[in-house]
């Protein structure tokens, strides 16, 4: 079974990658490159998320309501409609305050300026959402089936990019103070370098 990053990368092949390369104002080759940093993060914060208290539950609730891959039936049609609002909200449930501070890192290290940068992001998050809303159908996961699933791809990626673990948990401690922007900006060529060469 491919990881949820393979599978949303493989749906984003052809027309979807045109669609957000041109919404984004943006060249392939940036949008490939975003998109490529975006996902594991994306994925290892809901892993973050789904191993704190009640987390797991919260995460299989909002699938079962809301996210059951039926998105990747019309994928343009979803990407030119409702993604950017929807995926806001998912956003917020994802990064809470820190939203803002993932884009601004994320967007400096793939070429994109932080608005640009949330904006794919937005776009990207509720595919992640019906990725695994579908691996959590089709596999009858509970909860902690889920967090399982959800730690073995943050495990995945924290070995591809060994600083991701670190900074991520820099990104999302409520207590932190906004200096893990300076630490973020030293992990570029781990995340667009290690990670991703086996998928180039």
């Amino acid at each position: 079974m491919p990881s949820l990053i393979e599978a949303v990368t493989e749906s984003l092949n052809g027309p979807a990658l045109e669609q957000i390369t041109q919404s984004l104002g943006a060249d392939s080759q940036t949008t490939s490159a975003a998109i490529q940093a975006a996902l594991p993060m994306l994925i290892s914060a809901l892993a973050h998320n789904a191993g704190q208290p009640g987390g797991a539950e919260s995460l299989a609730g909002a699938l079962q309501r809301d996210h059951d891959g039926g998105i990747f039936n019309d994928l343009t049609g979803f990407l030119g409609g409702s993604a950017p609002s929807m995926g806001a909200g998912i956003l917020g449930h994802i990064f809470g305050q820190r939203t803002e501070q993932v884009g601004s890192v994320l967007g400096a290290q793939t070429g994109l300026d932080a608005g640009r940068m949330l904006q794919l992001l937005q776009m990207l998050a509720p595919l992640v959402m019906g990725a695994l809303g579908k691996t959590h159908r089709e596999g009858g996961l509970d909860a902690g089936g889920l967090a399982a699933i959800l730690g073995g791809e943050r495990q995945q990626v924290e070995q591809s990019a060994p600083s991701m673990a670190g900074i991520l948990g820099s990104l999302l401690d409520g207590n932190r103070d906004g200096s893990a922007l300076d630490d973020v900006a030293r992990i570029g060529g781990d995340l667009l370098g290690g990670f991703f060469k086996k998928g180039s």
